[in-house]
């Protein structure tokens, strides 16, 4: 039942409770249930809009910052990574496999601005050995969601 739940609201988390139940089978009382105690769990960790930002006035700038730390003793990457992720202008922050440790994902209103928090704030810190950005200049699909859709046209071809 909770995959079935967590399945559909991941696509689209603005369902309403009595469709959903229909959906699945389910008492809106029992989906309402589930999904509260999977918020208690933690489980379902937030809620959020997908937004197309190239269509609204406010400039944003996206950066993907691949980072190389030096894990510390008896801690691992989590004491360095809670760090980084505790700075308001991270969005996102994992754990990687391969050529860098981490992968930080952080938003700013300009390149400057990303430049200097990266300088500044992020490869000060004492277990930070090296860090590469990579600026966002379009996103095609986030989050599963197709940002841009293709225009079709639908016009019948005429020939002489």
């Amino acid at each position: 039942m909770r995959e079935k739940i967590l399945n559909f609201i991941e696509k689209n988390s603005r369902v309403d409770l009595k469709e959903l139940a229909i959906l699945l089978g389910m008492t809106e009382i029992d989906v309402a249930n589930e999904l509260e105690k999977m918020e208690a769990e933690g489980i379902i960790c937030g809620y959020h809009t997908i937004i197309d930002w190239e269509k609204v006035t406010e400039e944003r700038v996206n950066a993907l910052i691949e980072v190389r730390v030096t894990p510390m003793r008896d801690k691992g990457f989590d004491e360095i990574a809670e760090r980084i992720y505790k700075y308001p202008e991270v969005n996102a922050c994992y754990l990687m496999s391969g050529g860098f440790d981490l992968l930080v994902s952080i938003e700013g209103k300009s390149l400057k601005e990303i430049s200097m928090f990266v300088s500044q704030k992020l490869s000060t810190l004492d277990s930070i050995l090296s860090t590469t950005t990579h600026f966002i200049l379009k996103k095609y699909k986030d989050h599963g969601t197709i940002m841009h859709q293709k225009y079709e046209d639908e016009r019948i071809m005429m020939t002489p």
